[in-house]
């Protein structure tokens, strides 16, 4: 979720759920340590709950990351152990350091010597080359024994040469049993299953053998599922919040960040995949991710939009 889940998609994304749980973007270790920290760390506080996802390899690094988040009010800090891009596996980050759970649970351990918030694992079922349930259980029983108590498991292996990261999302089969039994064998950890689900009902099945679901890219594709998260799942009585309430109350957060000296599109890039299911529905879209850059009056550009949602 790189350059899509940062602090305005998750302002937007909090106006649907309330109770939802966030995570920033991957942020990696040397962008904190050595580049504009603020910038990385920056949210609002109606974020929360919300997790700062890491991407490193160097314990004692990942550690000062962590007194940084903790610092910045994190509710969470989670080590991304999924990534497969050829980007970050260069770097000794995401996926390829399941072929190396001591590291990982070393940088555990670091993390969780340093600070008192939360620290999680984020992780595949398996790479190419160890990909068997023994070794998925290695890894998790090590990092276990460093501290970690809560897994987010995203049920494909990872093939880390030949896919790009989109075909590791589509081509590897999902294999919800394995996390299934992983639940099983560890049920002293919280195992949060991860990967092709996209309604609120899956999530519901899914919930009676796993202690959580993670929405990905069907979350920023299609945000208004988020929207009944909070009756359906969480038990809240409180009214759903509509499309055009949630534009509604996202306009003076659009109006603050342009006053400040942003652009409108920065956030309104994040909200097109409200406009699908309905008449006018690409109009919409096209004026938020077009005719925006045609005008000198954005937000009359989004006014427009809104009208579409009325009474959606």
């Amino acid at each position: 979720m790189m350059d899509w889940t940062d602090r305005h998609c998750r302002f937007f994304l909090r106006l649907l759920s309330k109770h939802t749980l966030l995570y920033t973007e991957m942020v990696t270790t040397g962008a904190l340590l050595h580049n504009d920290a603020e910038r990385f760390l920056r949210h609002d506080v109606s974020e929360h709950p919300l997790a700062l996802q890491l991407g490193g390899s160097v314990p004692a690094d990942l550690a000062a990351c962590a007194r940084l988040a903790e610092a910045a009010g994190y509710d969470e800090v989670n080590l991304n152990v999924g990534c497969p891009s050829d980007r970050v596996q260069n770097n000794m980050i995401g996926a390829c350091l399941m072929a190396h759970p001591a590291l990982v649970a070393d940088c555990v351990k670091a993390m969780r010597d340093a600070v008192a918030t939360p620290i999680t694992v984020k992780h595949r079922i398996g790479i190419n080359g160890r990909d068997s349930y023994a070794e998925l259980c290695d890894f998790v029983g090590q990092v276990r024994e460093a501290g970690c108590k809560s897994f987010t498991v995203h049920a494909r292996i990872a093939i880390l040469e030949g896919l790009s990261p989109k075909e590791n999302r589509e081509i590897p089969p999902l294999r919800y049993d394995i996390a299934a039994q992983l639940k099983a064998d560890f049920p002293d950890l919280e195992i949060v299953l991860n990967g092709g689900i996209k309604t609120l009902d899956e999530c519901r099945t899914h919930l009676a053998t796993f202690d959580g679901v993670m929405l990905g890219r069907e979350a920023y594709h299609n945000p208004y599922v988020l929207a009944e998260v909070d009756q359906q799942l969480f038990g809240s009585e409180a009214p759903v919040v509509s499309r055009s309430e949630a534009i509604e109350r996202l306009r003076p957060y659009i109006v603050a960040h342009i006053e400040s000296g942003g652009a409108m599109h920065h956030i309104t890039r994040h909200i097109l995949g409200l406009g699908q299911g309905f008449p006018g529905a690409r109009r919409f879209r096209q004026l938020l991710s077009a005719d925006i850059h045609k005008t000198d009056t954005p937000l009359a550009i989004l006014d427009q939009a809104a009208e579409l949602l009325q009474g959606r």
